[in-house]
């Protein structure tokens, strides 16, 4: 049987303006990626990574080119009609987490309820909600603590459980494990691994080829351009092997 892809970019360009000059960010992009993959987009500072996944989490459009979401033209939707795709379908993990300092982990996690489908939920039920996207990421016994009360692991392991707790077909992840020692890095890409297994699909950005090598796949950017698109057998931390 074959799979209709689930996010397909076709010849995709974004250029901006800065005064009289044009500038290419991404140019001349085509991929898909399939229901269940697991793929990094890997490439230095400047090589339009950031500017494609604003663009497959429909942040941004392109100057040419389409991206399709489960076979939908994106580019060519309202922005109302953007965002509520974006709410349902696409969950977003930063770098920097970007919490909510005075809400609980649980609230956090709660939020995004609010603004997709099922926004006509009952508090308790987005509570609920809630409490299971924790339980995935092992974090439900830290349900009522403050960002500030939590490590940076665990705030992104809240952040992760942010970006799945509306169940949405794809998470992107950019620069999940930036801000956090090695060690930390590597239980936190352990998790997207635990996710992945259990089907949830993962796009994850990054400009270091470590944390690309834990993917299924790689798609190398240089100056906005796809220069390799290459599927492999993930490399596993030694420290996870010994488990």
């Amino acid at each position: 049987m074959i799979m209709r892809p689930l996010v397909s970019l076709k010849a995709v360009s974004r250029a901006y303006k800065s005064g009289s000059l044009v500038v290419p960010a991404v140019r001349n992009v085509s991929f898909d990626v399939l229901a269940g993959e697991r793929v990094a987009i890997v490439g230095p500072s400047g090589s339009g990574k950031s500017t494609l996944m604003n663009m497959i989490g429909l942040l941004d459009r392109p100057s040419d080119g389409a991206v399709f979401l489960e076979g939908v033209n994106v580019a060519d939707l309202a922005d109302d009609e953007r965002s509520w795709l974006r709410a349902v379908k696409i969950g977003f993990v930063f770098q920097s987490y970007n919490l909510l300092a005075r809400h609980t982990a649980i609230e956090n996690v709660a939020l995004p309820l609010v603004y997709s489908h099922m926004g006509d939920m009952t508090n308790e039920q987005r509570l609920k909600q809630a409490q299971g996207a924790l339980q995935r990421v092992g974090m439900l016994d830290k349900a009522h603590n403050f960002p500030a009360q939590l490590s940076g692991g665990e705030q992104q392991r809240v952040a992760i459980a942010r970006a799945l707790v509306a169940a949405p077909a794809i998470v992107l992840a950019d620069e999940p494990t930036g801000a956090l020692d090695s060690r930390t890095g590597s239980d936190i890409l352990s998790l997207f691994r635990a996710l992945n297994h259990a089907g949830q699909t993962v796009v994850l950005i990054t400009h270091d080829p470590a944390v690309a090598a834990q993917c299924k796949r790689t798609i190398r950017l240089h100056d906005g351009a796809v220069v390799a698109d290459e599927t492999h057998l993930p490399l596993v931390p030694r420290r996870e092997i010994a488990r």
